[in-house]
């Protein structure tokens, strides 16, 4: 869990403390130090650091060669920077790795969001989010190598918490997410999902 003051002090303003949150649950880590490092799609291991420089020990050795992600929000190492010599301390630093982090994770918000065609609606949201976080996971979205891509710029989406309150809105309205198992897979029957209540009650069968 990540600490309030922490969120309020270096996270992106634009982003609602709840999705800051949520955005380091599901990309990041709770290890500042933590250092990631990957190689065609495979994992390698490496030495846990136990101090800031030990970590950027790791980064600097693998930077350039492989992907390699950092501290709290996981952030690419290499995102802006030419040379390995060039990689700044300030990438496991829990302040600054947040702050730098969430400004990205709210561009890729907007790209995102932009994608979708900037749709106000809160329902989108969840979908926006987690289209995201992919999108930080794999660095691209849509053939976009998002990291690099251009900010479209305005406010990231309209926020709903896209996990917090999934338990809630299952109860709320279970008629959408079991529809698929609750319904018969009758190939004559898709498409008209909207229909299905109205034939039932002109056929009296209520």
């Amino acid at each position: 869990m990540l600490d309030a003051a922490l969120i309020k002090e270096c996270a992106d303003p634009s982003l609602k403390p709840a999705i800051v949150e949520q955005f380091v649950m599901a990309a990041g880590s709770d290890d500042p130090l933590a250092v990631t490092v990957k190689s065609g799609g495979r994992l390698i291991l490496v030495p846990k650091a136990a101090t800031a420089d030990e970590a950027m020990a790791i980064v600097r050795q693998y930077a350039g060669q492989a992907v390699v992600r950092v501290g709290l929000t996981q952030f690419p190492a290499g995102v802006g920077v030419k040379e390995p010599a060039d990689l700044k301390p300030d990438l496991v630093d829990p302040c600054q790795n947040l702050r730098k982090g969430t400004a990205m994770f709210a561009k890729i918000l907007r790209i995102v969001a932009k994608w979708y065609g900037n749709p106000t609606s809160n329902d989108v949201f969840p979908q926006i989010f987690e289209d995201a976080v992919y999108a930080w996971k794999t660095s691209e979205f849509e053939g976009v190598s998002v990291f690099q891509a251009e900010d479209p710029g305005g406010a990231p989406a309209n926020q709903e918490e896209p996990r917090t309150d999934k338990s809630e809105a299952d109860t709320v309205d279970p008629g959408t997410p079991l529809l698929p198992d609750a319904e018969p897979s009758d190939e004559k029957k898709i498409g008209t999902a909207g229909i299905r209540v109205d034939l039932s009650r002109i056929g009296g069968q209520q």
